[in-house]
């Protein structure tokens, strides 16, 4: 058993690694070890490895991109049933990497992890995308404009469709950006998973859960100014008025002109009522 301490010690040595050397999966399951504390860390990356291995032992004599993502898509999806958790996606359990390989269900983030790790130890190289409101990943592949979905059993879509995909996840005509396609870096991904479990411990009133999320975006962003007020309020919420003080005046010193600085200060003001 490891103490939530010692998880966020090895949560924050995994990402000051430098990007090359940095394991998202490894610092996943370290954010998964607070909540699980008798996780062992080396079992699940084994785990992955093996998965690998098996995938390995099918790859096509020619690995051409798409054969490759067939070759894991069989694999993941149809040999060992992974799936998008849509009966109840804001479990808590899709956002931790041990739950989703223990349950092979999970949301497009965590879906996404374990897709982008079975690719790097095949030696194909794919990074995800931050699609608003939906996460994808693809391949590095030079003039290959193509897009898998980890959430429906590794779909391949084009620009067009991710297009289709945002317009229906908002109810509307989106305009399209070039930079909704862009690759997301280490830290911004695990930012992402760990905002989708900041919303869902927030939802069920669970603060210290709450500031636990918060507490490691900042870790992982520490210009992220709302992330700042965000654990201020909580704080404020936990009756840490001092803590509470701190991270508001911080916040409003940054932001001065934010929509929300009058309610801040109104905050700050009721703290410092004797």
């Amino acid at each position: 058993m490891i103490s939530n301490l010692k998880a966020r010690q090895l949560f924050w040595d995994e990402v000051q690694q430098p990007p090359a050397q940095m394991n998202i999966a490894k610092a996943a399951l370290y954010i998964a070890q607070e909540e699980y504390p008798h996780l062992a860390v080396e079992v699940y990356l084994e785990q992955l490895d093996a998965m690998a291995l098996a995938i390995s032992d099918r790859l096509p004599l020619e690995p051409y991109p798409l054969r490759l993502i067939q070759t894991i898509n069989q694999y993941l999806y149809d040999d060992l049933g992974y799936t998008g958790n849509t009966k109840d996606y804001y479990d808590p359990k899709n956002s931790y990497l041990n739950q989703v390989l223990d349950r092979r269900t999970g949301i497009p983030i965590t879906l996404s992890l374990v897709y982008l790790e079975l690719a790097q130890r095949l030696e194909f190289p794919m990074v995800g995308i931050g699609l608003p409101g939906h996460f994808l990943i693809r391949p590095m592949v030079n003039e290959m404009e193509v897009f898998v979905d980890p959430f429906h059993g590794g779909e391949i879509l084009f620009q067009q469709d991710c297009q289709a995909r945002l317009d229906h996840i908002y109810g509307r005509p989106v305009p399209w950006q070039a930079a909704y396609t862009d690759a997301i870096d280490a830290h911004r991904f695990l930012a992402r998973l760990l905002t989708n479990l900041k919303y869902i411990h927030l939802h069920h009133n669970e603060w210290l859960k709450a500031l636990a999320d918060i507490e490691r975006i900042i870790m992982l962003c520490p210009d992220a100014l709302q992330e700042t007020r965000d654990r201020g309020l909580l704080y404020y919420q936990l009756g840490q008025w001092a803590d509470a003080s701190r991270d508001l005046q911080t916040y409003l010193d940054a932001a001065p002109l934010a929509q929300d600085a009058a309610v801040v200060r109104q905050l700050l003001q009721r703290i410092d009522q004797p």
